[in-house]
């Protein structure tokens, strides 16, 4: 098991190095600034494409990251990049939110308060403060956007957060992330990544406010997200908690088994991170429903119709490798090691483009490309697969030798 896991660890420091090399030649904007919008799955970049708060939020927490592991400069020119252009283009200075998305001149384009961007702009500060204490820039912008989403975005009747708001943080008719969510107030995803910016904003904020707000958002998932029946997330509600979903989201699932014990660690809440343990586990059994025969993640399964979403997309996989690894850290079965390995094989063998670069979208039922999908766009980022390969090198250099 000593040398899979030296293999294991050895691959994924090359392939993150791969990823990030990828990241610097391909999507740097050297005219108009900061990143370009989208890059096409054959590379060729689309000058003239809107950018979006996320895509730059997960390029600049990606770069800061990959400078704290290994303090390569070149990591901290292309994160000082990214949060130059994050702060001087995308915070709102009039209403203290955080754009959507700019044109490729960085004028405001779709101005909405999504609470879900402004949690992945607290995640990627803190995570360049981390990674450069000197500067106070991005340390102070962060604590900015956590008093702006507890001003306009928290519930305090119901508990939670609501999704969305206009820029002016009025109501919002359409709520929605993307087109394939449901419009509803409350969504299991933008309370997870609130959770995961929260508990990063802690390492370097250790405020009291914040620490309660942070063990209330897991609270949340304990009580209203996770489902008491199943076990597995859900993924929509009413502003009172009533689920509005019965869709399965295995990436999700496997996502959440680790980012809420992860939480709770990075609050230094001990005794919480052990309750959450369990919960891991089962969410990583259950997440094993959506394993195909290749090992690969599907994307999701909806049981009302009985219909699998026979693709499997990058991010789901990424999750799975650490969800998995997760899991056999804490019970010890090697068949969760099983799992998350898997995951990676399957991942070199169908989703890097091992001739251009990066990983695709995904692929289809028969393992062909999605086809024509972003390799860099609003969604796809260098977020999830960067992360895996951090966390699991990480994980591995921490067990005894």
């Amino acid at each position: 098991m000593k040398e899979a896991l030296r293999y294991y660890r050895q691959e994924l420091e090359e392939e993150m190095a791969r990823i990030l090399d990828y990241w610097i030649a391909y999507s740097i904007d050297l005219e108009h600034g900061g990143f370009y919008g989208r890059v096409h799955n054959n590379n060729h970049a689309q000058p003239n494409a809107p950018k979006g708060s996320v895509l730059n939020s997960r390029i600049l927490w990606t770069f800061s990251s990959a400078y704290r592991f290994t303090g390569n400069n070149h990591y901290l020119l292309v994160a000082d990049r990214a949060l130059d252009y994050f702060l001087q283009y995308f915070i709102d200075p009039e209403y203290g939110g955080v754009y959507w998305t700019v044109d490729y001149k960085g004028k405001p384009l779709e101005t909405k308060n999504q609470v879900y961007a402004l949690a992945f702009a607290i995640y990627a500060l803190s995570e360049y403060s981390l990674a450069n204490p000197s500067s106070e820039r991005a340390m102070k912008a962060a604590v900015q956007l956590y008093s702006v989403i507890e001003q306009h975005a928290c519930d305090d009747k119901q508990g939670g957060y609501f999704e969305a708001f206009t820029r002016e943080w009025k109501e919002l008719k359409d709520l929605r992330l993307s087109a394939k969510d449901a419009n509803e107030k409350k969504s299991m995803n933008t309370h997870l990544h609130v959770l995961e910016s929260y508990a990063n904003l802690y390492q370097i904020w250790p405020n009291a406010s914040l620490y309660q707000k942070t063990a209330d958002l897991i609270t949340l998932f304990t009580d209203h997200i996770i489902d008491p029946v199943s076990g597995r997330l859900q993924l929509f509600f009413d502003e009172s908690w009533n689920s509005k979903s019965k869709i399965i989201s295995f990436g999700h699932d496997i996502e959440a088994a680790w980012l809420l014990q992860e939480a709770a660690e990075k609050i230094n809440d001990h005794k919480l991170a052990q309750e959450l343990k369990p919960i891991a586990v089962h969410l990583a059994t259950l997440s094993r429903s959506g394993l195909d025969e290749d090992g690969g993640l599907w994307y999701e399964f909806d049981p009302e119709k009985n219909q699998l979403i026979k693709e499997k997309h990058w991010w789901p996989q990424a999750e799975a490798m650490v969800g998995f690894f997760n899991a056999w850290q804490i019970t010890g079965d090697a068949s969760f090691l099983d799992n998350s390995m898997a995951a990676w094989t399957f991942t070199q063998q169908y989703i890097l483009d091992k001739q251009d670069g990066e990983w695709f979208w995904g692929i289809k039922e028969d393992h062909s490309v999605m086809q024509p999908e972003d390799k860099i766009g609003i969604w796809k980022c260098p977020y999830h697969n960067t992360r895996a390969c951090l966390e699991i090198i990480n994980r591995i250099n921490q067990l005894p030798q």
